[in-house]
């Protein structure tokens, strides 16, 4: 059989995941990663937690639910296997109030729907065993929740990539994609590459990417930027573990929470905030392109009638760090201004539809010869090898549609 060649705009951890899963699943396909960056792992992928999620937060059944499930233990023995950082430092989920534990109980279920290991409910003395400096009244802990380093696994994905024959084109921003026959042609200004078949794990740029190869204009890309303080250094040692929130239903976001790092620090965040460009890490990055794309669809207007009291509150805390800290202070009583200095920021491609609705599980779309990802937000890093099984499984079906 002649040597195929699939191409896959994005190298970040998915798209890198996908290019690897193919070379080991077909050997003598041909993997071609474009990425406009210089370098892998820029965007999502560079600015991630390194938090590897357990599965306790997700719809079971879902994409969500099962790929993370299944990537935490593909990723483990990878790690292993390549002497990559994976720490299990645990996770506290923390209820601060007797209303909250209601919402517990039921995460407790899910959680045990979704079969994740050594989970259990624990009490407030409880809590103060496994984290002094803790408050709440109850907590569900999760000893096996870990903690890594994804850049270097994306890293480590495009050694692989390479070492297996393809290739990682850095520098290479896709300006259109071309049907021809019996392939497509990915062109980046003068310079044109054709592949048999193409995968698209754009992220932040998913929406207009997918709008090249003719993909549905749903859904939408909305940008939501979270921002981290840090630890001072001396006061590390305040936790030992994750300190989550439990989460309000609503929302897909997790809330402000305490996240060790494998290089020793402890970050404090992050908010979520609607950033004014897809790549606006910084308060003052602002692209007149992207707010216009944002203006004109109908779902963002729905979204912020919806929810313009929780955006209010979360640009409080984006301007004051005394208000950021006031939630977090609820977690680890005592922490406050004077233990943290400001910390990076990252950006949340989050998928939006035209009701306003927020995108929760992992979206993906495919349409002859191109499968599109559209929606693989947190816990996509956790899940990305199992995601990539699941989108080679799309990629060599016969059929077309959602996935």
């Amino acid at each position: 059989m002649a040597e195929e060649t699939i191409g896959i705009v994005g190298a970040g951890i998915v798209g890198l995941a996908t290019g690897r899963e193919i070379a080991l699943r077909r050997p003598g396909t041909r993997v071609v990663v474009f990425e406009k960056e210089d370098e892998v792992a820029t965007h999502q992928t560079g600015h991630n937690s390194g938090v590897v999620h357990a599965g306790i937060y997700y719809p079971p059944g879902s994409l969500k639910a099962g790929l993370c499930v299944r990537g935490v233990s593909l990723l483990r023995e990878y790690c292993q296997d390549r002497e990559l950082p994976y720490q299990e430092i645990g996770k506290l989920v923390v209820a601060v109030r007797e209303d909250e534990l209601g919402r517990m109980d039921a995460l407790y279920e899910r959680a045990r729907n979704n079969h994740v290991p050594d989970l259990r409910k624990i009490s407030r003395e409880e809590i103060r065993e496994i984290e002094p400096n803790a408050g709440g009244v109850a907590a569900l802990h999760s000893p096996r929740t870990a903690i890594t380093d994804y850049p270097a696994i994306a890293r480590q994905f495009a050694a692989d990539i390479e070492s297996s024959g393809g290739e990682v084109k850095l520098g290479f921003p896709v300006s259109s994609l071309t049907d021809v026959p019996d392939g497509i042609e990915v062109a980046s200004g003068q310079e044109r590459i054709r592949v048999d078949r193409l995968i698209l794990c754009a992220g932040l740029q998913s929406d207009t990417v997918a709008g090249l190869a003719h993909d549905t204009k749903e859904p939408r890309i909305v940008p939501f930027r979270g921002e981290y303080m840090l630890l001072k250094p001396d006061r590390t040692d305040l936790v030992r573990g994750l300190i989550y929130p439990v989460p309000d239903p609503r929302y897909p976001f997790l809330g402000v929470h305490f996240t060790p790092r494998v290089d020793g620090s402890v970050e404090v965040g992050p908010n979520a905030v609607l950033a004014l460009a897809k790549e606006g890490y910084k308060l003052s990055d602002v692209s007149v392109k992207d707010l216009a794309r944002l203006a004109v669809y109908p779902g963002v207007w729905k979204m912020a009638a919806q929810h313009w009291r929780t955006g209010i509150k979360e640009y409080r805390g984006s301007l004051s760090t005394r208000a950021f800290m006031r939630d977090a202070g609820e977690y680890v009583p005592g922490v406050g201004t004077e233990d943290v200095i400001r910390g990076g920021a990252g950006v949340r491609a989050q998928a939006l539809d035209p009701d306003g609705s927020l995108v929760d599980d992992f979206r993906i779309h495919r349409t002859g010869r191109v499968t599109a990802v559209r929606n693989a937000p947190s816990p996509a890093a956790t899940a990305s090898m199992a995601i990539a099984e699941h989108i080679c499984d799309a990629v060599f079906a016969s059929a077309g549609g959602s996935v």
